[in-house]
């Protein structure tokens, strides 16, 4: 009932969109000041997170630390450009309600592993809050870009997937609405 509250209702797309771009806009500016503030360096962070990983009641569970230590930290370089860029990415896409889904769940992703690597701040917020947006689906991005982009990708795929089925001999199958 909650689902298909946040999915159709016209109240719910607009507390939505009041949502996607706070969260949009901390996330934009998170990415902004590291990409100009003249050197963003993961390295520091991430060998404190693995410092949290031992003692009676480590913040930074074991498995996690393994993986920063032998994958994040050997990495770092990479990480280096892609956490600004994936953060200010993120925001935009929030804020312009493009790709307005896989733009939360990516922000999710790299929420979840700041909480890993021992970090709550804000973190723990913005995960719920893009939980929510992940739930609503296209609802969080009706007021926002995603209202053509979504109908126009669909109508180009329905092309692409009936030309080649011709091509085949294969008769395309008309897709259906789902209803909710």
């Amino acid at each position: 009932m909650f689902n298909n509250w946040l999915r159709t209702n016209k109240f719910a797309m607009w507390l939505l969109t009041i949502i996607r771009v706070y969260i949009g806009y901390e996330w934009l500016t998170a990415g902004w000041g590291k990409l100009t503030g003249g050197g963003f360096d993961a390295g520091g962070f991430l060998q404190g997170a693995i410092a949290n990983a031992t003692g009676d009641h480590p913040a930074v569970q074991g498995w996690w630390a393994a993986f920063l230590e032998h994958a994040a930290l050997p990495g770092v370089k990479l990480f280096n450009v892609i956490i600004p860029l994936g953060e200010f990415l993120v925001g935009l896409g929030l804020i312009l309600g493009t790709f307005t889904t896989f733009a939360a769940l990516m922000g999710l992703v790299m929420n979840a592993a700041f909480l890993f690597s021992g970090t709550v701040s804000t973190n723990a917020q913005m995960l719920l809050l893009e939980v929510l947006i992940i739930v609503a689906a296209a609802n969080a991005g009706k007021i926002g870009l995603d209202r053509w982009v979504l109908p126009y990708l669909r109508g180009l795929w329905n092309k692409m997937t009936h030309k080649t089925n011709q091509d085949e001999g294969i008769e395309p199958t008309p897709l259906k609405k789902r209803t909710a």
